[in-house]
């Protein structure tokens, strides 16, 4: 596992933007998945609108934030890759504070949703931080 996500990181760390794509297309798809549940299935997850929407908010800006590294940055890979790792850090964590304040409304789903989407971005977070390691 540790050799796989080696490569990984040696492959990504080649082509720096890369992960500016990959990070501003799961915030899109994070902002875009929460105002579908905001809308549409909230009464499945019992999360209040407040909270969907400011989550939905701060992915909106982390997916603007990305796109504009991807698309702008010619140098400094590693300190904006930082940048949005502790941001994506702070987010799952958001995310973690809204699970045990909201423990009573939320319903398994929605527990569920929350947990995998911290997994995930957990993951890209420890990718981006080896990543700037390794640029650096």
């Amino acid at each position: 596992m540790q050799r796989i996500i080696k490569n990984l990181v040696n492959h990504l760390s080649e082509k720096p933007r890369t992960i500016f794509l990959i990070d501003s297309l799961g915030a899109i798809l994070t902002a875009f998945s929460l105002f579908l549940i905001k809308w549409y299935f909230n009464p499945y997850f019992g999360i209040p609108n407040t909270a969907l929407t400011y989550l939905s908010i701060i992915a909106s800006i982390f997916c603007i934030y990305s796109i504009s590294c991807f698309l702008l940055l010619k140098g400094h890979w590693a300190l904006f890759i930082r940048i949005i790792s502790f941001a994506n850090l702070f987010y799952s964590f958001l995310i973690l504070g809204l699970l045990i304040k909201y423990d009573t409304l939320l319903t398994t789903v929605a527990t569920l949703y929350f947990l995998i989407e911290i997994v995930i971005i957990g993951i890209l977070s420890y990718l981006e931080l080896k990543m700037a390691k390794v640029i650096r």
